[in-house]
């Protein structure tokens, strides 16, 4: 009897562990090395959860520019206006006294006048002239000088051409711009400007000879020239252009 148990236990014992292990394979079981790829995979998804939220444009990214995003809010009123004319002109050093009358006058009839813009934008535009002047470009010249100023640099430039002269100019740079006169009479505002340059200037003639100056010097050349603008009316002031009215030799 005890033989027989004993293979009766055995027999059962196998369908028993056979059993489980068909469950088992049905059902699957988790070991330590399932556990750790299991946090392996949660680890994964973690970092790339992770790095798509740092890949992902946020609120603050612009990627194209635009207006609306861009555009800073507004400031107050009082903020964007800035300094008053008076409080510019005021500022703004001069060795007479009455430039900075004559630049009030200006002033009063434009609002937005500002010496400093106004002696920046003159030089740019001294320096385009004497460059045209040079190289004989009246389609520039014409749009920068009045009329008279305008035939009397022209008329030269055609004297300098009939006698097959060439001016060899280069411009160095301006060392200093100053308004030495203000005023302003029937609505023209007529401000002077002292300009000290500095250029590299020789005349050659027909052969390319230099016959006057020195092609490797530079040379301090002082200029007076009068600028003048219409203020009288809101229409005038629409036309911000200032145009070369008058020379003056420097004292």
């Amino acid at each position: 009897m005890s033989g027989q148990f004993d293979l009766i236990t055995l027999i059962a014992l196998i369908v028993a562990v056979a059993a489980i292990i068909k469950l088992r394979s049905v059902l699957g079981h988790r070991t330590d090395e399932d556990e750790q790829r299991v946090e392996r995979l949660r680890a994964r998804e973690r970092e790339a959860s992770q790095r798509a939220g740092a890949d992902a444009p946020s609120a603050d990214v612009i990627t194209m520019p635009r207006r609306d995003r861009d555009a800073a809010p507004a400031a107050p009123a009082a903020e964007a206006a800035g300094p008053s004319a008076e409080t510019r002109i005021n500022a703004y050093p001069v060795s007479n006294p009455d430039v900075t009358a004559g630049l009030l006058q200006v002033a009063k009839l434009d609002p937005e006048f500002d010496p400093e813009s106004f002696v920046t934008g003159a030089g740019r535009a001294y320096e385009m002239i004497v460059s045209a002047f040079a190289e004989g470009n009246r389609r520039m010249l014409k749009d920068l000088l009045s009329k008279d100023v305008f035939d009397g640099f022209s008329s030269a430039i055609a004297d300098r051409e009939a006698r097959g002269e060439v001016l060899d100019q280069q411009f160095v740079g301006i060392k200093k711009a100053d308004i030495v006169d203000a005023e302003v009479k029937n609505g023209t505002a007529a401000l002077t400007v002292r300009f000290i340059s500095e250029l590299i200037s020789a005349t050659r003639d027909k052969a390319g000879e230099v016959i006057a100056g020195d092609a490797q010097k530079i040379k301090d050349v002082t200029d007076i020239w009068i600028f003048s603008r219409d203020v009288s009316s809101a229409k005038a002031l629409s036309n911000p252009n200032w145009r070369l009215v008058a020379t003056q030799a420097p004292n």
